[in-house]
């Protein structure tokens, strides 16, 4: 009788490159190509069996197996990455008219006589991100951020299995960076608010936001339990390759392995540009995506260099977004929220709940009390309902023609919901609002204030938005911004939600925003009128906590931008019991209360007396980081060339102020001859 003949077993080497190829295959069939050709489960399976083979030979993983998609260790925070070509963004249009003019100011740009062609993309709802890969690795992936400076979330973005970690072929560019939109669908955005229904008191608001918030996460295992995905339409640093067009940038991406959004078209006129905005107005609700407007783009890359940018946006590019969803029904009733200085905010309930751009809105603020009264808003009326940027919803208006004369008329509180402290009618101008006066006291004013002392611009203290904040306060762990430096890892354990891991990170998080300094932490403290540009002014006159208290109200008047009435709001602040006890405490708890001035050089500032214009991108400065580099340098930083200028810094795709720069002579210098006069490294 004759053997059967057997396939011999393959190594585990061969095996777990094979599985690795089978893997990205599939995911490339399910993200790219919408073309499955296995199931989910059959997929798993094989995941699992190249997990088993990598666990039982460690040296055998590699950082692109479709393993890595499942997350690693927590990181420790975020580092900061500069872009090496700034991520700017598009300007907002709104209407046919917007439109018609943007093709009009192109083409006297290009001439009359230029043949513009355009493509059009549908506008993601997500996240804006940044991809580099070096030698067609996956290096980093990065956050939009400022434009200038993002957040590096690699072990997020591994996470993501639609986002490759190696491009496909065999000869990748040696530097590639693909942009484009991190964002949730509606079916996930569902799943994750039901999975999630017992452990929040408020369901996540919107994909967008939970986006937002997930790649902002420190532990990659929980941002993997949410399904995100991505769409590539964009590119910024390129070495080794060359593109012409949008059109063939996206033929790139669709070949280096990224999904491209399928609903785009080039157009060649704007009457084309306009009908197919036109089409997607109500089809995009279709989607399981949400999107907000289109995008309209230059499709030729030489007429992009030659257009160039203003100092915000490329001129080559323009956003239509559609006028804002409105929806009606009944308010059912008002609830009153406290802001941080007191404020009461009305805010309505609906009933029955309006489904207004992909969600259900139960609730909407109503700004304050002039705007009630000048409505006339009563219980019972039928509001309008419109989502502001599709965002945020809020009632607009009355339709006061339903009224049946059972409305009831909205009675302002004369105690504190919060805390029951007295509420007072405050005028400013022709405007009022009602306030609670238990300052300092009164916990929905606590919690605002926490919330915006650990804002991003201000202490920045990674954790702590408003969940967190109402937790602490709720929970009489924090009555005010200085119990936060007091907190142990004992007490963070008896809330709700809070294992040793987030418990650890946000007293880390609390530690290192000691050393902020001055310019944060004045407007962290919530004094009116005194937010992060007028702080900044402020500690270069007055560098320390103690020479801002011991100021005379008309020496803080005279501070560039203050004028008497800031002035009187941050003596208000200081000489009040409760400011001089936060300061007192600030000092004993060890937050640094100076501004660290920069040492002028010997020789003086290399900018004084100088004034210069900046046109184009630039590699390491955005606008506003750009502007105070030269200010710190001793210069002024001008918005349009004239003969008064002295220096014209030029970036990538320089707009009009170079040739004017040219034709009044003025010395033209580059990005690199820039930071060796002032110094920098």
């Amino acid at each position: 009788m004759a053997k059967s003949a057997t396939k011999p077993t393959a190594s585990p080497t061969d095996r777990a490159a094979e599985l690795r190829k089978e893997l990205d295959h599939h995911n490339h069939l399910y993200y790219v190509e919408a073309a499955p050709v296995i199931s989910d489960r059959e997929f798993d399976k094989l995941l699992q069996e190249l997990t088993d083979i990598e666990k039982a030979h460690p040296e055998l993983a590699t950082p692109d197996s479709p393993t890595q998609r499942v997350g690693g260790a927590p990181i420790p925070g975020f580092e900061k990455v500069t872009h090496k070509v700034p991520m700017l963004s598009i300007e907002n249009s709104y209407d046919e008219a917007d439109l018609r003019k943007f093709d009009s100011d192109l083409k006297k740009t290009l001439g009359a006589t230029a043949k513009v062609e355009y493509v059009v993309e549908l506008k993601i709802d997500g996240v804006s991100m940044s991809l580099t890969y070096e030698d067609g690795k996956l290096a980093y992936g990065v956050t939009r951020g400022s434009g200038g400076v993002g957040d590096n979330v690699t072990h997020n973005i591994k996470t993501i299995a639609a986002i490759p970690l190696k491009l496909a072929g065999d000869k990748p560019p040696k530097v590639f960076e693909a942009r484009g939109e991190v964002y949730m669908t509606k079916t996930e955005f569902a799943r994750v608010n039901k999975e999630e229904a017992k452990k929040r008191a408020e369901p996540h608001k919107n994909p967008r936001n939970l986006t937002a918030g997930t790649m902002k996460l420190l532990d990659p295992k929980e941002t993997a339990k949410r399904k995100m995905t991505f769409f590539a339409y964009g590119t910024g640093a390129m070495e080794g390759i060359k593109i012409a067009s949008q059109v063939e940038l996206v033929e790139a991406l669709k070949k280096f392995g990224f999904p491209v959004n399928p609903h785009s078209k080039v157009c060649k006129t704007i009457d084309e540009v306009i009908a197919y905005c036109a089409e997607w107005k109500d089809k995009r609700k279709t989607l399981d995506y949400e999107t907000d407007g289109m995008v309209i783009k230059v499709n030729d890359f030489a007429q992009r260099e030659r257009l160039g940018f203003t100092a915000k946006v490329p001129r080559w590019a323009k956003a239509y977004k559609y006028e804002p969803e409105q929806g009606t029904t009944k308010l059912g009733a008002v609830v009153f929220h406290i802001g941080k200085f007191g404020e009461l905010t009305p805010v309505a309930t609906f009933d029955p709940p309006v489904d207004l751009s992909g969600s259900t809105i139960t609730h909407a603020s109503m700004h304050n009390a002039s705007w009630v009264a000048e409505k006339d808003v009563r219980i019972g009326d039928t509001v309008v309902i419109e989502k502001k940027g599709e965002i945020i919803p809020q009632v607009v208006d009355v339709i006061k023609a339903d009224r049946t004369g059972k409305e009831i008329v909205i009675k302002w509180p004369d105690k504190c919901p919060k805390c029951g402290g007295a509420v007072e009618k405050e005028e400013t101008g022709t405007s009022y609002n009602f306030i609670c006066t238990n300052i300092g006291v009164c916990p929905g004013q606590a919690i605002k204030r926490l919330e915006g002392y650990a804002r991003r611009t201000r202490m920045d203290i990674e954790g702590l938005g408003r969940e967190v904040a109402t937790q602490l306060v709720d929970s009489g762990l924090v009555k005010s911004v200085t119990d936060l430096y007091r907190l142990n890892k004992k007490q963070l354990l008896t809330l709700e939600k809070f294992g040793d891991l987030k418990a650890q990170n946000l007293l880390d998080g609390i530690a290192n925003s000691k050393n902020r300094g001055l310019a944060r932490l004045l407007p962290a403290l919530t004094i009116y009128m005194v937010g992060e540009a007028m702080a900044e002014v402020l500690v270069e006159a007055f560098p320390t906590i103690d020479e801002i208290i011991a100021a005379k109200p008309t020496d803080l008047a005279k501070v560039k931008g203050f004028g008497p009435e800031r002035a009187k709001f941050i003596r208000e602040y200081f000489d009040s019991e409760a400011g001089k006890k936060i300061v007192a405490e600030l000092k004993e708890l060890g937050i640094k209360t100076t501004h660290d001035k920069k040492a002028a050089p010997a020789g003086g500032l290399p900018l004084a007396g100088k004034t210069l214009v900046v046109t184009g991108t630039l590699v390491n400065y955005d606008r506003v980081t750009i502007e105070q580099a030269i200010k710190d340098a001793g210069g002024k930083a001008s918005g349009s060339v004239s003969k008064k200028t002295d220096f014209l810094l030029l970036g990538a795709s320089p707009g009009s102020k170079y040739d004017k720069a040219k034709e009044l002579g003025v010395k033209i210098i580059n990005e690199d001859e820039f930071r060796k006069m002032i110094g920098a490294s």
